[in-house]
């Protein structure tokens, strides 16, 4: 069906995110393992999350595991999504599928070099919100902006929490 320059009512555009955020710490990769995999513990440490519901229990593994994220930022909004926990490999590896407000994939990934330990955090997803959805074409660096601020955020509250120097690292990257 030709719809010529209109599309059909039913068709959503939906603005796509790939991010990477690298954080690197001089502790002990256990430990940073346990603040990450405890997520309805980030409120009290990680300023962007307001708040964590653990909406269903996941199998012995935490597979299947909901939790719902109250997201705030620099920007005069809220983000709400959750997440279910597709795979967890200790103490390296964390996947979930994010539903709601935003929707799509993320990955945790730990591994450390010595005294090092290397988070690394892919977040792939697409805006639900049809305003965000609008404004991405002139909006996109000022999302970005937003998203690398409130992951800065959650890297020196993570440092306060494990009482470690961050060391040289970025809060994220993007395309």
């Amino acid at each position: 069906m030709k719809t010529f320059g209109r599309r059909p009512a039913h068709f959503k555009v939906m603005a796509q995110y790939e991010f990477v955020t690298l954080w690197n710490f001089k502790a002990p990769q256990e430990e940073v393992w346990d603040l990450i995999f405890h997520s309805e513990q980030w409120p009290e440490w990680w300023p962007g999350v307001e708040k964590v519901e653990r909406i269903k229990d996941g199998n012995a593994s935490h597979v299947g595991a909901i939790h719902r994220y109250t997201w705030k930022s620099k920007l005069p909004y809220r983000l709400i999504f959750e997440m279910e926990t597709a795979r967890v490999d200790p103490p390296s590896l964390i996947e979930g599928r994010a539903i709601g407000e935003l929707q799509g994939q993320g990955r945790w990934q730990l591994s450390n070099d010595g005294e090092t330990t290397t988070v690394r955090y892919d977040w792939n997803v697409e805006t639900t919100k049809a305003w965000m959805n609008y404004l991405a074409p002139i909006a996109r660096p000022v999302f970005k902006w937003n998203h690398d601020v409130v992951m800065g955020w959650g890297r020196e509250g993570l440092a306060k929490r494990l009482n470690y120097r961050t060391e040289r690292g970025s809060a994220g990257s993007w395309k």
